[in-house]
């Protein structure tokens, strides 16, 4: 019985040491061996059933996917002296395992140190840069043909972008190049790094508005004068046609009438020419038209005795003779 209890004893033992023993590497993982805290051999990369010492050596699982950092919004100051709050994320992998774990050991300790050196170097780019070249996307960017506004920070003219030497990718670059190093000597590959999200400093936001408000009732101040200018060009071409119409009017009503009038006189003429006695009756009905505008009730005319007006007048014999 007791060597029963023995052997099941030896069995059980036996099979712990076996299970302490084996240890499974994921496809998503790599595997640092501790003997005593110490790194035994190299990392063991390739997934599937391992062994190891029990009790002696220990498992340290070290991720090989595609790790995520999310940077907190940090507040700093670009080169023309505007605080900005900057959001920032990247994307990093182990490389080296054995580097990663003699220098970092965890992946908490990796992200405290993406932060110090991607947030340093973020805010070294940022502070060499002006506001509107992390604003803007690329150096290329061409304002829409609607956008009469100036945007953001750093405008010349209204409607019209300031030429840059920089934009936004080619920072985001610089910070690249200038973090991957570093990183690399924790056994880490930088993947990515991009800027996620840029906001005003509230200190400084109030007077963006009234630069944004003051910018807005410029733009409208010129539409309203180029509107006027429009308004009096149209009022000025309005005149000019109208009095040049009746221009042309007065001109062809002055040329019927003296149509008309040369042609009544040419009937006239016809008619008081035809002999003598009707020459003389023309004269006699033009010179009483005559007296008729010339003299009134109260009128007083001095003419002279050789008048052809007065020749008439001497044939008018006084009343009671």
């Amino acid at each position: 019985m007791k060597n029963r209890f023995l052997s099941i004893a030896g069995a059980v033992a036996l099979g712990l040491i076996l299970l302490l023993s084996l240890y499974t590497v994921r496809q998503t993982e790599q595997v640092i061996i501790t003997q005593f805290g110490r790194p035994i051999g190299d990392p063991i990369t390739e997934p599937g059933l391992h062994f190891k010492l029990p009790f002696v050596q220990q498992v340290n699982r070290i991720d090989k996917r595609y790790l995520a950092w999310d940077g907190p919004m940090v507040e700093m100051s670009t080169k023309d002296k505007t605080y900005i709050q900057v959001d920032t994320f990247a994307r990093w992998r182990i490389t080296d395992p054995m580097q990663y774990f003699l220098r970092l050991r965890d992946e908490r300790s990796a992200q405290s140190r993406l932060e110090d050196i991607l947030g340093s170097e973020t805010r070294t780019a940022v502070a060499r840069h002006e506001l509107i070249e992390v604003v803007r996307t690329d150096k290329l960017r061409k304002p829409l043909q609607d956008e009469s506004t100036a945007l953001l920070a750093g405008v010349g003219a209204l409607g019209v972008l300031r030429p840059i030497q920089h934009g936004r990718t080619e920072i985001e670059k610089n910070i690249f190049e200038a973090a991957a190093p570093k990183l690399a000597e924790f056994g880490i590959e930088l993947l990515d790094i991009r800027i996620k999200r840029l906001n005003y400093n509230p200190e400084v936001l109030e007077r963006i508005y009234q630069r944004m408000i003051s910018e807005r009732l410029q733009i409208a101040q010129r539409f309203r004068s180029e509107g006027e200018g429009e308004a009096a060009r149209i009022h000025g071409n309005k005149d000019r046609d109208i009095n040049e119409i009746e221009s042309t009017a007065y001109k062809r009503v002055q040329e019927i009438r003296g149509e008309a009038d040369a042609k009544a006189t040419e009937i006239y003429a016809g008619a008081y020419n035809q002999n003598s006695q009707s020459a003389d009756f023309y004269r006699f009905t033009k010179s009483m038209d005559t007296y008729r505008k010339i003299i009134g009730g109260e009128a007083t005319v001095v003419l002279s005795t050789n008048s052809d007006l007065f020749s008439l007048l001497k044939r008018i014999e006084p009343k009671g003779r």
